[in-house]
């Protein structure tokens, strides 16, 4: 059901968004320090939720963690910190998840998440480190593994 993005990247969490502003070096040493008093934590999701596309005419579906969702945005914030600060978006708001669908139908994507909560799934999973990536040429390539 991800149009977009299903044959380009795994499933992941998205905790910064592209960074023009940092040298690579910089920016890899600033997501070490920044990570550093985290350790691995876990999650579950529970929960389909639609949100509309900040950047396009799609709508997204999101799987959103009920329980991690605070560590997910601590870290955030704390990823967001120092050379990082001027580069967080005030204007959208952070909601941890897992994409998993869109459309530019925006109740195709309604209907999917309300056949998804019917079926209450629960989904356990562990975040145990970090992947800074590059994303050039249609391609995600990871440039750092940072273990937490």
């Amino acid at each position: 059901y991800d149009e977009r993005y299903y044959n380009l990247v795994l499933p992941h969490f998205t905790l910064v968004f592209p960074v023009n502003n940092a040298e690579q070096k910089a920016f890899i040493n600033h997501i070490e320090k920044a990570s550093k008093k985290f350790k691995e934590f876990y999650f579950v999701l529970r929960c389909a939720q639609i949100v509309k596309d900040s950047f396009s005419d799609y709508t997204d579906l999101f799987l959103i963690p009920e329980e991690g969702y605070r560590i997910f945005v601590k870290l955030h914030d704390a990823l967001y910190s120092g050379i990082l600060e001027k580069e967080l978006r005030l204007d959208i708001p952070f909601l941890p998840h897992l994409g998993i669908a869109n459309n530019k139908d925006p109740l195709k994507c309604k209907t999917l998440s309300d056949e998804i909560n019917s079926k209450n799934p629960e989904i356990f999973g562990a975040i145990n480190k970090l992947d800074v990536v590059s994303f050039t040429n249609e391609k995600v390539e990871t440039i750092k593994e940072i273990i937490l």
